[in-house]
């Protein structure tokens, strides 16, 4: 390309580099996993069609308002959101043969629709409502446990360590809430124990992976084992035993928020909870702002990617991975805690019920992000709390199915709707500095 100095010369501007393209590799994973559904739901209400009317109910007593109870038919309304499902699963493989993803909201309409369309076909014919509110608020506290350890998860494997280990940190959490709430009398005391403990499992975890570079997921599993083991053993022998005095805590009461708990749906949903709850709509995006807005996140995340170049710059590497292991511990600790100073009032065998690795799940659903892996546990955490809903209004759904539900959803969400991820590039690599 030629132009012209002020003095008449010729002068030669060099072409502009063509801009590197960025080539992105699209499956047709998500659209096979949506027509897989979709073929499911369709099976389902062939089968098994469930004639009657489905009562949602969205108010309680205390709200400012009463919304009506909405009556609707259930077979007819199952099959107008399975035609609405369809729509979506177009719009997915139309996406897909252009080279393009599948948009994010055409996959949640999607599974909106087609929950709707469940719900409707289960509670069809019964005489109770389905509450709406109970769903919901529902779904949020059985989530809490699962957005706690997610974020744990995040907090290790973005500085390169795997954390299997979620599940004993949970579990050691809610063992030593339990203890050290019954011993105080404060439930206070029991959630600070329990993110001591869980940090203590996390130190474990960082030494035999960090100091000695033993290989990070048998360390995972083997802290896993472990700390059922012992917990299992300590109970039978010692929390049986003297059930009153060290496994019978205080539970946190729940503290509404004047007059945002009123709000009708929502309400009670989000401003009617414990403080363990309140604190999780803290931690997230507490978490999030501190990996991506700080230098400590930003070394933290250094550390994940390329230990090297962050310990050629002065960071060190060591130091930095052992605190965010012991902070990820804390953190879940809290969801630990969660079990014996909220749900329940005391410890019982194996009560975490492989809840840290469906957190685990949830933190790849989110490909390792904050805000992401906190919605995925929200998610689950709504799988697991319809099973007590649908068993409430009478659902024909067999238990057995209602129980693997959770399970269900976190292989479908992880293997259909992940999509591309990238993990830390240096997750599960030792550091040695030479």
């Amino acid at each position: 390309m030629s132009a012209t100095t002020v003095d008449g010369a010729p002068a030669t501007v060099p072409e502009r580099p063509e801009r590197g393209r960025t080539v992105s590799t699209v499956t047709w994973k998500a659209s096979i996993a949506l027509a897989v559904v979709l073929a499911l739901y369709a099976l389902l209400l062939l089968l098994a069609p469930h004639e009657g009317d489905a009562r949602f109910a969205l108010s309680t007593a205390g709200d400012f308002f009463q919304l009506p109870v909405y009556v609707v038919p259930g077979l007819g309304t199952a099959w107008l959101c399975g035609a609405v499902a369809l729509v979506m699963l177009v719009v997915s493989v139309l996406a897909t043969r252009a080279r393009r993803r599948t948009p994010l909201w055409a996959t949640a309409v999607f599974a909106v629709f087609l929950l709707v369309g469940f719900l409707a076909w289960a509670a069809a014919g019964s005489p109770r409502d389905l509450s709406v509110v109970g769903l919901l608020g529902g779904a949020v506290v059985l989530a809490v446990p699962l957005v706690y350890g997610s974020l744990s998860g995040v907090i290790g494997e973005r500085a390169g360590i795997i954390n299997i280990a979620i599940e004993s940190q949970l579990l050691a959490g809610a063992f030593t809430a339990a203890v050290v709430g019954s011993l105080t009398h404060s439930p206070w005391a029991g959630l600070v124990a329990a993110m001591a403990a869980a940090a203590l499992v996390a130190l474990v975890l960082a030494v035999f992976t960090i100091t000695y570079r033993v290989n990070q997921i048998i360390v995972g599993v083997v802290l896993n084992v472990l700390v059922i083991g012992l917990t299992s053993f300590f109970y039978s022998l010692v929390l049986v035993p003297n059930t009153e005095t060290l496994n019978t805590t205080v539970r946190f009461e729940r503290i509404p928020i004047p007059f945002l708990e009123r709000i009708p749906v929502i309400g009670p949903v989000l401003f009617d909870q414990t403080i363990v709850v309140y604190l999780m709509f803290l931690v997230v995006p507490a978490v999030w702002f501190a990996l991506f807005r700080t230098r400590w996140g930003l070394r933290l995340r250094a550390v994940g990617e390329h230990p090297r170049a962050a310990d050629t710059v002065g960071i060190d590497v060591l130091r930095t991975r052992y605190r965010a292991l012991l902070i990820a511990g804390a953190v879940g600790g809290m969801g630990g805690a969660f079990y014996t100073v909220v749900s329940i009032n005391q410890f019982n065998r194996e009560m975490t019920a492989g809840a840290g690795f469906i957190a685990l799940a949830a933190m790849i659903f989110g490909k390792w992000n904050p805000v992401r892996a906190a919605l995925a546990g929200l998610l689950f955490g709504f799988a697991t709390n319809l099973q007590n809903v649908l068993a409430v209004v009478g659902s024909p759904v067999p238990s057995q199915f209602m129980l693997m539900l959770p399970y269900l959803v976190t292989l479908f969400a992880v293997a259909g709707l992940v999509g591309r991820s990238r993990p830390p590039a240096a997750l599960a690599t030792p550091y040695t500095k030479e």
